[in-house]
C-alpha cells in the first residue's frame, strides 16, 4: 500500500500536444472556438497561433492527479485559473510539427487532513510550456487511503 506525506512529490507528467490532438478534443467536447484550429482567427483576436483549449490542458493536469492515485473518483475538488495561452504549432506537409507544444505538469501533496473521517490531501499543481505558468492556483484537494 502506497503511503501519502505531505511534501511529497507527484510523477512529473509531459506531454506534447499537436493539431491532430486538438481536433480531437474539440470534436469529443464540442468545443469548435475557430482559435483552436484556424491561425488566421487566432491572429485577429490577437493569439500568437491556434492555441489548446484551456480545458484540455487542465484535463491533462487532472490526468497527472488522477493516475498518481490510481483512483479518478478519489478527487473530491479541482480548481485552476488559466493563466496563459499554449500556442500549438502548424501542420508542416501533412505530418505534425515532430516537437508540438510541450506541457509540463508538476504536483506537491502539500496538506494532509482528517476531514469528516476521511483522509483527505491538497495537491498544489504545476503546468508550464516554455518555462512560463498556463495554470495558476492550480490545485485539487482529494481523499487519501487511511
Amino acid at each position: 500500500m502506497t503511503t501519502y506525506a505531505e511534501g511529497d512529490e507527484l510523477p512529473p507528467l509531459r506531454v506534447t500536444l499537436n493539431r491532430t490532438d486538438l481536433v480531437r478534443y474539440a470534436a469529443a467536447s464540442g468545443d469548435l472556438n475557430p482559435i483552436h484550429w484556424s491561425d488566421r482567427v487566432a491572429q485577429q483576436v490577437e493569439l500568437p497561433g491556434v492555441v489548446a483549449h484551456g480545458m484540455l490542458t487542465m484535463a491533462l493536469a487532472g490526468r497527472m492527479v488522477t493516475t498518481w492515485l490510481a483512483d479518478p473518483a478519489a478527487v473530491r475538488s479541482y480548481q485552476v485559473r488559466f493563466t496563459r495561452p499554449v500556442p500549438v504549432p502548424d501542420v508542416v506537409d501533412g505530418v505534425d510539427d515532430p516537437g508540438g507544444a510541450v506541457i509540463e505538469l508538476s504536483g506537491t501533496l502539500r496538506s494532509v487532513e482528517m476531514v469528516n473521517g476521511v483522509r483527505t490531501g491538497r495537491v498544489d499543481i504545476k503546468a508550464t510550456f516554455e518555462g512560463k505558468t498556463v495554470l495558476g492556483r492550480a490545485s485539487a484537494v482529494v481523499s487519501l487511503p487511511h
